[in-house]
Order: C-alpha cells, then structure tokens, then sequence
C-alpha cells in the first residue's frame, strides 16, 4: 500500500470528529501530503552511495480562507504530515539532519485552493557522526533557503536548487570528486541545462521529474485531480522527445488540443482536457 493512502487512511479515524472541518477547506490535506514528497525528492541531496538528506522543515503557505479553516487543527495535521513525511523517507532510503516538522502559514497572495511549500534543512544538535556529514557537537550548518515553492510549483517552476558540499569526501573519494551516484532505484534529479517540463491544473504548477507523470482521480496518482469526470489513473504524460500523453483506459477519454484521442504528441502551450479540467502543459530549457 502506497504512503499517501495510508496517510488517507489515518485521517479517515479522525474525521467523525472534530477533524472532519478540515476537509471542508479547497486544499485537501492529501494534496499537501504529495506536494511534501515531492519537495523530498526534488530537494535531495547525495552525500555519499548510502546517504541521501532531504529537507526536514517544512512550512506550507495557505490563502487566507484555507489557513482559517485548517488553522485551528494545524499541530494535529502538522503532526500526521510529518509522519507521512518520514514514511515516503524511509521508503525512499533518505534521510534527515533533524526531527521532522510541518508548519501551516498564510499568504495573502493566494487564492482559495492554492498553497505553496517551502523547506529547509535544519540540523539537529543530537546528530550522529555520519560520511561526509558533521560530528557529534559540531555546529549545524548552514541551512538551505527557504523562500523557494514546492516541488510540483504552485506558484511558478522551481529552479535547480544548489547541493551543500559535503564537510569531508566519502570513504576512498578525494576532495572535489563528484559525489557517488543515487542508491538503485532512486531517481536522478533533474540538472541545469536540461529540458524542464511542469504542467499547470487550476493554477497550481506540477514538475515532471521522472519519466512519467500520471495524473487521475486515485491517490495514487502522480498528481490527483477531484474531477467526477476523471478515471483513477487517467493519462499519464511522458516528457520525452518529442514528449506525449497516453490515456489509460479512463472512461472519458481526453482531449488534445481540440482533438478527441488516446494518444498525442504535446508541445509547450498544448491544452488537455480530462472530465471537466483543463491541464496546460509546458516546457523550457533550464
């Protein structure tokens, strides 16, 4: 079973009481939960072939209707997002410099239904002795800024972040060799120079970092859409070259660029329809 649908699982304890008020806000807490993943894996860092750190503060930015809503659960849900948070981690084979924690913010520069996260790394004084990482009572180091959106953009596509150095070379390295590649398995993050591709749904953007991006009405989706009219797993997209979308065997199909089909080639500016909602899709060097 999946992180997120656990992590639905959870909640779905909690909503007979007064929880249940959460789910009346425009941002669903599962939304927040896969917006935190992707935050993780866009803002892994290597520090050796066994260490992988990702961030471990978390704030997540609301419109001013949707803190006020979600506000007076926030250590509660503050509390469930951290331990979804340290799931996918441990999933992933990454780790943390920290305790993890979540915090909920406004910004009044959102609409109802957007929101924004922003993380950092932020070392803990009762940290281990790790390779190439700081010993016991060694000052924490500096931590990444925190004024950058998620991963999946909700307000604009991320740039690629610049890693920490490590404080000392991997076992057998040398100083200024490039670090050891990603545990198997682990995807690579996406480089400067590189085609950068995202897509836009209801004003939130979402970056495609891997080799597919599925989109659909299940919590398993890659990006979930609350749309009746979308299939649980509906399309997926593929930034290749030339990249294309494929529908999944959905009941309603999609549409591309006005045409009605199951497959097409997509260029930057294309127009999807799935159901009801329109996703744009976009691309640029970066």
């Amino acid at each position: 079973m999946g992180v997120l649908k656990k992590f639905e699982q959870r909640l779905e304890g909690l909503v007979n009481g007064t929880f249940a008020k959460v789910f009346k806000s425009e941002v669903q807490p599962v939304e927040i939960a896969g917006a935190l993943q992707r935050e993780c894996d866009n803002n892994a860092t290597i520090w050796n072939r066994d260490r992988t750190v990702v961030p471990n503060d978390f704030i997540v930015e609301l419109s001013t209707p949707d803190f006020d809503r979600l506000s007076p659960y926030s250590g509660q849900l503050g509390d469930e997002l951290a331990g979804m948070v340290r799931d996918y981690a441990k999933q992933q084979r990454y780790t943390f410099m920290g305790n993890v924690k979540v915090h909920l913010e406004k910004a009044d520069d959102l609409d109802t239904g957007l929101y924004r996260v922003r993380s950092r790394t932020l070392a803990s004084s009762t940290n281990q002795q790790a390779p190439g990482g700081p010993g016991p009572g060694a000052a924490a180091p500096a931590v990444s800024p925190m004024g950058r959106p998620a991963a999946g953009g909700y307000g604009y596509p991320p740039a690629a972040p610049a890693p920490p150095m490590p404080a000392a070379p991997p076992p057998g390295g040398r100083p200024g060799a490039a670090p050891a590649g990603p545990p198997m398995g682990q995807r690579p993050t996406a480089g400067a120079g590189r085609m950068r591709c995202w897509v836009e749904i209801n004003g939130a953007r979402h970056q495609i970092s891997g080799p597919t991006l599925v989109l659909g009405r299940s919590t398993e989706a890659d990006v979930r859409i609350d749309d009746p009219g979308v299939s649980r797993r509906h399309c997926e997209i593929r930034p290749g070259t030339p990249p294309t979308i494929q529908d999944l065997g959905s009941t309603n199909g999609i549409v591309v660029d006005g045409t009605h089909t199951t497959r097409a080639t997509l260029r930057d500016g294309s127009r999807i329809v799935v159901g009801s909602t329109t996703i744009i899709y976009r691309q640029a060097e970066g």
